[in-house]
């Protein structure tokens, strides 16, 4: 009898060893999502007071953070379809140590032109939560899937409750930037290891009961089951009379597939992410130097905040599951409301006169941009089906990083009028998402569930 059962704990309540397996999968994706964040939050909220360090003014400093989300910008959709094509394990375990080769260089960084080096294989290769997103989306169900990947988001995030507080710590030391960055280097060889370890074969044995197809992502090494052994849906069977061709050629097809659908279907989506996200990015990209500036608050104190606001930021991703429950499953609703709670809470912050309000804001800015993450994730996942999830996150990833380009950049520029102009943009642009979303609310109000329901 098929399982009813509906939230990220159905496969562990359900019966079978394939449900245990796919259990334990998720909670194995979970530590490394942990791993990944606790590893790179140690680093990032310190990069702008190492380059500063180095001798760097803020325009340069902006031109070379704005690096990252060049190579973020190109890499994203690539690396996302590479892992549709030649399985999740394999892209991991890449994307994993190559990040782990450029946060060591960072930690010989001596000068600005090692530091700027340091970030362009962190920019190529660092998708690590954007395959595992993809991945929980090959291992669970549409109904399913908010919930697994706002408990992912909330697992990630419970490592920025340790990782500032640790480089904030060892940052006031002697060459405590330096310690650091080896500490994350060595941290994304620990979750390599993970990966390599990882129980994929009973992840695939999970979805075969499911009746759901064994695919490519699972698989070791990416390699799948003969074609008899796979169930195939409507869309995979008419990929599965294709001659196989070589990885490049599959890349380039997923590639020209996802073209039209994203000018026709997800512009809005992919638009309101970009607004969001580098209204987010003009807020935290120079955070701890306009507290410093600001309020006169140390990098170790402003570690310990943004420790304390990840821990709401994972909070706010559990509580995901009864807010889709109040809202009817309506995701844009939800992502709507948490984008005016953004625009507030940034205005609110570029206002306060005290580093108390500043924490507040701070605090309630983690939940509301932890729910509108992974709503806006889901929406994106909804719309391009589940045949090329990773594509379908890495084009959304390239999106977040045009802000990664442009945020650094305008933040600078504002930071040299104001301390409190990164945060007064944020929220300018804020609004314009909340707008623009509802423009767009009653076209897709009735069309999106059908289709959802369709697929």
């Amino acid at each position: 009898m098929p399982r009813q059962e509906s939230g990220a704990g159905a496969e562990a309540r359900a019966d079978g060893p394939g449900a245990v397996g796919a259990r334990r999968f998720l909670l194995c994706l979970y530590l490394v999502g942990f791993l990944d964040l606790f590893g790179v939050s140690m680093v990032v909220p310190l990069l702008s007071l190492h380059v500063k360090s180095l001798g760097a003014s803020p325009t340069v400093a902006g031109i070379v953070g704005s690096s990252y989300g060049i190579l973020q910008l190109f890499s994203s959709t690539l690396v996302g379809c590479w892992s549709d094509v030649v399985g999740r394990r394999s892209s991991l375990l890449v994307c994993i140590l190559f990040s782990a080769l450029g946060y060591l260089i960072l930690g010989a960084s001596t000068n600005v032109f090692l530091f700027a080096l340091a970030r362009i294989p962190v920019g190529i290769f660092k998708h690590t939560l954007s395959i595992s997103r993809a991945l929980l989306s090959d291992l669970v169900s549409e109904k399913e899937r908010p919930l697994v990947i706002g408990q992912f988001n909330a697992a990630s995030s419970v490592g920025f409750i340790l990782g500032p507080m640790v480089g904030g710590y060892l940052t006031e030391l002697d060459g405590g930037f330096y310690l650091t960055a080896f500490i994350c280097c060595c941290v994304f060889l620990l979750n390599a290891g993970l990966v390599w370890l990882f129980p994929w074969r009973e992840a695939k044995l999970s979805r075969t009961e499911q009746g759901r197809p064994a695919g490519d992502s699972p698989a070791p090494w990416g390699r799948t089951d003969p074609p008899e052994q796979q169930p195939a849906t409507p869309r995979q069977s008419t990929a599965s009379t294709r001659p196989a061709r070589p990885p490049w050629a599959e890349v380039a097809s997923t590639l020209r597939d996802m073209k039209s659908l994203v000018f026709s279907e997800m512009w809005d989506i992919f638009a309101v992410r970009l607004l969001m996200a580098v209204a987010v990015m003009l807020y935290y990209s120079n955070f701890v130097l306009a507290l410093e500036e600001r309020f006169g608050v140390r990098p170790r104190a402003a570690g310990c905040l943004i420790s304390y606001s990840s821990a709401l930021g994972a909070l706010g991703g559990l509580a995901l599951g009864p807010l889709l429950r109040l809202y009817g499953h309506d995701g844009r609703a939800i992502l709507l409301r948490s984008s005016a709670l953004t625009c507030l809470l940034l205005l609110l912050h570029a206002a306060a006169r005290s580093a108390a309000l500043a924490a507040l804001c701070t605090a309630l800015l983690a939940v509301s941009t932890a729910v509108g993450r992974t709503c806006v994730t889901d929406l994106q996942l909804a719309a391009g089906g589940a045949r090329a999830g990773g594509t379908v996150i890495g084009v959304g990833q390239s999106v977040t990083a045009v802000g990664r380009i442009v945020a650094p950049l305008l933040s600078g520029l504002a930071q040299e009028v104001s301390p409190c102009g990164p945060p007064s943009l944020g929220a300018a642009l804020a609004l314009v998402a909340i707008f623009l979303m509802s423009l767009n609310r009653a076209r897709h109000r009735g069309g999106g569930r059908d289709k959802l329901k369709s697929e």
